[in-house]
């Protein structure tokens, strides 16, 4: 028998940091898990009142890398710290930068896939933004590529479980999209 809630929730959330560049040139990083992409050239990210935000709505570009199991805790950290409190929060937690050379962003160069991204429209409603923005490019170590294409299994991309509050591992492959479903034909 199924009990019944009054809310719900939907998963994986998978866990993003985004990064951008502040009036100053400073980079900053945030931990943020409501996010997703939309189509194949566009993503959409809620965001509540932060630096990185600020620095989004001001240079409308900026970055958003995929935090992994091995970088655990410093992405978590980037989310549990305030720039505002510690504006060198990147550093502490042993994350460097290097500048996109497609967009006015930072590339966290301990994380191996960086999305770059362009913002196309923000939505400010309910106490949150929400940011709609054209992926323009992607920067993926060898490290992580298996036939040119980004390997999950060598990435170790962590989801949100917004239930037990904590970091998950993405699994296994159980079964080839467009394919699984044939056995019905």
């Amino acid at each position: 028998m199924k009990q019944s809630f009054d809310k719900g929730f939907i998963t994986p959330h998978p866990v993003l940091i985004i990064a951008t560049y502040d009036e100053s040139g400073n980079a900053d990083a945030m931990n943020a898990a409501w996010g997703g992409q939309i189509g194949g050239n566009q993503i959409s990210i809620s965001l509540s009142s932060h630096r990185t935000t600020d620095n989004i709505k001001a240079n409308k570009e900026f970055t958003v890398s995929f935090a992994t199991k091995e970088q655990v805790e410093a992405c978590d950290y980037v989310g549990i710290v305030s720039a505002n409190k510690v504006p060198d929060k990147l550093a502490k937690c042993g994350f460097t930068v290097t500048k996109s050379d497609k967009i006015n962003a930072p590339v966290i160069d301990q994380l191996p896939v960086a999305i770059e991204c362009r913002v196309i429209e923000l939505q400010e409603e309910f106490g949150e933004t929400r940011v709609v923005a054209e992926i323009v490019g992607m920067k993926a170590d060898d490290s992580v590529l298996t036939d040119d294409k980004v390997d999950l299994d060598k990435l170790h991309p962590i989801m949100f479980d917004t239930v037990a509050l904590c970091y998950r591992e993405i699994g296994a492959n159980v079964g080839g999209a467009w394919k699984a479903g044939k056995v019905f034909k």
